[in-house]
C-alpha cells in the first residue's frame, strides 16, 4: 500500500471528535492555549470549533472541523467569512489535513 492511500485510509475512518481531540493534545503539549465550546446547543450558530492563541508565537487562528465529507452549515459560512473579512486565521481541517502533516505544520507556524 502506497503512503497517500495509507493515508486517505486513515483519514476516511477519522471523526471529527477523533480529529478535534488530537489537535487539542498536540497543541496544547506545543503551548497554545486551546478553546472549545463544550455544547453549542445554547451558544450563537456556526461560531468556529476551535479558537486556539498561542502567545509566545503571537498568533491567534480560528479553526473549523470537519470529517472528510462534512460540510459547513450557512451559519458557518458566515462566521468563517467575517473573520476572513478582518483579517483572521481563519480555515476548515480535515482528517486528511491531520494525516498529511498540514495541521502541526501549522501550529508550528510553518
Amino acid at each position: 500500500m502506497k503512503l497517500d492511500d495509507y493515508r486517505a485510509l486513515r483519514a476516511k475512518g477519522m471523526t471529527e471528535r477523533q480529529l478535534q481531540d488530537q489537535i487539542v493534545e498536540l497543541a496544547k503539549r506545543m503551548g497554545w492555549l486551546v478553546y472549545h465550546t463544550y455544547d453549542s446547543r445554547r451558544s450563537e450558530p456556526g461560531f468556529p470549533d476551535l479558537v486556539l492563541v498561542h502567545p509566545k508565537q503571537m498568533r491567534q487562528l480560528w479553526r473549523e472541523l470537519k470529517s472528510e465529507t462534512g460540510e459547513t452549515t450557512s451559519a458557518q459560512k458566515v462566521w468563517l467569512s467575517a473573520l476572513l473579512l478582518v483579517g483572521d486565521d481563519v480555515d476548515i481541517w480535515r482528517p486528511r489535513d491531520w494525516v498529511s502533516g498540514r495541521i502541526e505544520r501549522e501550529l508550528r507556524g510553518q
